[in-house]
């Protein structure tokens, strides 16, 4: 046995459980790629400066959860906590929006990072599918990405979630409703960080999951109260857009997010089968990131679902999702000279699009076909020498146990009408 084990916090992810993984990614990628939206990579690791300027120095993300690193060269840099500064410097870096079709959709895939309590639900190594649509203030786009984000949990046979939609106002509206809200927050009984955090952003105080704050909270000014008519009619369009398409939600005024460059749209999808960890995904409109980070003006908007959240809801739903098997086929040989010609047919068969399996390592008939069976394939492929005299190997049904001698020049169309 290794000595070596996954870091606190993390996970390995391993047959057959990968497979329902790879299978929710792609879920949740289907619509967008349907939608215009272009695959886009960024590296593993960022300078620090991107997360503390984008997401918000007084978000627990910057202050309390992001791995960071010196360099030889004494860069600091910084593990992603999360998706969209990222992808946001990556479209500036190669000047995307300057190609003249605006706005610039991207979704991507990956691994994040956040030094957290570890706990269900919760990991310091996670994995998300995210969007960004970057360079367009248009609440159709708001709308588009939620109802995408709906349509893909819907297609994974998901129906206890839940959707959460508030508006946080522009720079036009929110320096009005911060003051208002600083005001309220400076006479409750709070903490030396919670204390820091009204200075900085006030908003967040909002987000404080503790039920001390949440109990003192009650009668504290609400955006809703102070939004500009701009920001309202913006809002009521979203909403109006998303309840043509039959998407459902719930204002939520008290919702905020963690990350500080949120403008007028957020919203957060949450499934109760989940307990304290509910959130399985969400995100807003980020209408001055671009700016922050030294960029134009582009209005965007964007989300990020939780791979291993929504892996998780599938399981407190019951729901098994219905996957191809691993291995279609596997092929037993008995003797040298089947084991020759029997790893060709298998070389055929893959390259013909039927996935197929060996009997690797010299095993006899009964290991073999005990490996067959585990691999889950429905047929199994067995010659010997007689067969291979006649020209034929045997083609085996696996559910059935019916056999059959096939010629070995048409194996490829045999297998193929078998499995239809």
């Amino acid at each position: 046995m290794s000595t070596f084990k996954a870091p606190k916090g993390t996970y390995d992810l391993l047959p057959p459980d990968s497979a329902t993984y790879l299978a929710v990614r792609e879920a949740i990628s289907a619509p967008l790629k349907r939608s215009g939206y272009g695959y886009v990579e960024t590296p593993g690791f960022e300078q620090v400066e991107l997360f503390s300027r984008g997401v918000g120095e007084s978000t627990d993300i910057v202050t309390k959860e992001m791995y960071t690193l010196t360099t030889r060269g004494g860069d600091q840099l910084a593990l992603r906590p999360e998706g969209t500064a990222s992808v946001l410097r990556a479209a500036l870096e190669a000047n995307l929006h300057k190609a003249g079709n605006l706005p610039v959709k991207l979704w991507y895939s990956g691994s994040y990072y956040r030094y957290e309590r570890p706990q269900a639900g919760r990991y310091r190594h996670f994995s998300q599918v995210g969007a960004e649509a970057i360079g367009a203030e248009d609440p159709a786009l708001d709308a588009e990405l939620i109802i995408l984000a709906v349509d893909a949990y819907k297609s994974l046979g998901l129906k206890n979630f839940r959707l959460l939609l508030n508006s946080l106002g522009d720079k036009e509206c929110r320096p009005a409703y911060r003051a208002a809200l600083q005001d309220f927050l400076r006479g409750l009984e709070l903490d030396e960080d919670t204390r820091r955090r009204i200075e900085i952003n006030p908003l967040r105080v909002l987000d404080d999951k503790r039920e001390a704050v949440q109990k003192q909270l009650v009668g504290a000014p609400m955006l809703r109260d102070h939004l500009c008519e701009a920001c309202k009619e913006y809002h009521e369009e979203v909403r109006a857009l998303l309840t043509a398409a039959g998407v459902a939600f719930e204002d939520d005024e008290k919702l905020v997010r963690g990350l500080d460059y949120y403008t007028r749209t957020t919203f957060e999808f949450v499934h109760d089968g989940l307990g304290s960890q509910s959130a399985v995904g969400g995100g807003g409109r980020y209408d001055g990131l671009s700016e922050m980070i030294g960029g134009p003006a582009l209005p965007s908007v964007g989300w990020a679902l939780g791979v291993d959240r929504t892996v998780l809801a599938l399981k407190a739903e019951g729901i098994e999702l219905e996957l191809p098997a691993a291995t279609q086929v596997f092929a037993v040989p008995l003797g040298e000279e089947a084991r020759r010609v029997l790893f060709g047919v298998v070389t055929e068969l893959r390259r013909a699009g039927v996935a197929t399996d060996f009997a690797f390592g010299g095993k006899g008939l009964k290991n073999a076909m005990k490996s067959a069976n585990r691999s889950g394939a429905r047929f199994a492929l067995v010659a010997g020498e007689r067969d291979l005299a006649e020209g034929v190997v045997q083609l085996k049904d696996l559910e059935s146990g019916e056999q059959k001698a096939v010629p070995l020049d048409t194996v490829v169309s045999e297998v193929r009408s078998a499995q239809s």
